[in-house]
């Protein structure tokens, strides 16, 4: 094990590779992106967030720890109901580790059970980890998986999901997660798209592990992918202060599971290419919806501009006004209909 989580809530299954990775500005990395690199063979030097956006976590924390609990119970007993007292659940690394915790701890409390939980990596264009999947098979029965993420965006991973599971019929690619904004998960907490506290961070809330990478001169065919965990980062580790905050707001009542959003969604993915004609964009993967997924663009990534349903909306998206002031990127009004944030990558071609 390596990592900060504690080895009775999660199998972390994945390679240690520190120090054999050197990290890279996030501007060499767009620029090698855009060019064609999988992002998977790279890893960034990790934001390092300045006194007044620690302050805008916190706030942040405060705030939504409620309806993440809320949405923590609702996925849990979801899981239950399909998949009974021998569910597993299979995380994927990084984003929802954290969220994997929670439900285990959630559904253990309120079940009486030991909920099995790993993590592991699916990348874009790359797939799962099939050796990761060897192992949960080898110790578990297929219909008992349940694989868990944070939140939904455009739907990549949901699909990169349905993909990897064409080779193993018999598990089930539904994706279950807190935030549904984009009506496409299997199990949802909720389909309103707030502000999971988590996403606000990178590894000091994800168990001091970078995202998961996959090169061949270091991940062997019988490798896990992998991962770096950064020590040195030890004494600004929050997961478990983000893990123990939200746990204090569980509620055990039974929920009414009916979920009818779901049948009046329309599609997101037509917003999506809306904003890439607004906005002259050919690349729809330069397109990030959803507040997760524009906090990453702002954490991770070159942002060109970060569109928002309000700019006088402090108490959804003031991080994101924040964050936007420390990278000098545009904030833009703009009528968005599933989401409350959308962020949008800087097109490196012509510079």
């Amino acid at each position: 094990m390596f990592g900060s989580y504690k080895n009775e809530d999660v199998t972390i299954l994945l390679k240690d590779i520190t120090g054999q990775v050197k990290p890279q500005s996030t501007e060499e990395r767009e620029k090698l992106i855009q060019g064609g690199r999988h992002y998977c063979e790279m890893l960034p030097i990790e934001y390092e967030p300045s006194e007044q956006y620690m302050k805008s976590f916190y706030t942040a924390l405060d705030m939504y720890s409620g309806i993440t609990a809320e949405a923590v119970g609702r996925l849990g007993q979801l899981i239950y109901k399909d998949k009974g007292e021998n569910a597993v659940l299979v995380s994927l690394a990084r984003a929802g580790t954290s969220i994997g915790v929670l439900l285990k701890h959630y559904m253990d409390r309120k079940y009486g059970i030991n909920t099995a939980h790993y993590t592991i990596s699916i990348i874009r264009g790359r797939g799962i980890d099939k050796n990761a999947m060897d192992y949960i098979l080898a110790r578990h029965k297929p219909q008992d998986i349940q694989f868990i993420d944070g939140w939904t965006g455009k739907g990549a991973i949901t699909r990169q999901l349905e993909e990897a599971m064409k080779d193993y019929p018999q598990v089930s690619a539904g994706l279950g997660v807190l935030s549904d904004p984009a009506f496409i998960s299997e199990k949802c907490g909720t389909h309103d798209d707030f502000l999971i506290a988590s996403s606000c961070l990178n590894s000091t809330v994800s168990g001091l592990l970078s995202r998961t990478f996959l090169r061949n001169d270091i991940i062997g065919k019988k490798d896990f992918h992998g991962a770096v965990f950064y020590k040195e980062l030890a004494h600004k580790d929050l997961t478990y202060k983000f893990i123990n905050t939200v746990e204090e707001h569980f509620s055990f009542e039974d929920y009414d599971l009916t979920d009818n959003a779901a049948d009046t969604a329309e599609n997101t993915m037509e917003e999506v290419k809306s904003i890439c004609r607004d906005f002259g964009i050919s690349d729809i993967n330069l397109v990030k919806p959803s507040i997760g997924e524009a906090t990453r663009v702002l954490l991770r990534r070159m942002p060109w501009k970060m569109l928002v349903h309000s700019l006088d909306d402090n108490e959804h998206l003031g991080h994101l006004y924040q964050l936007a002031e420390e990278k000098c990127c545009e904030l833009v009004e703009y009528p968005l209909k599933h989401y409350r944030a959308c962020g949008l990558i800087k097109a490196m071609a012509d510079n």
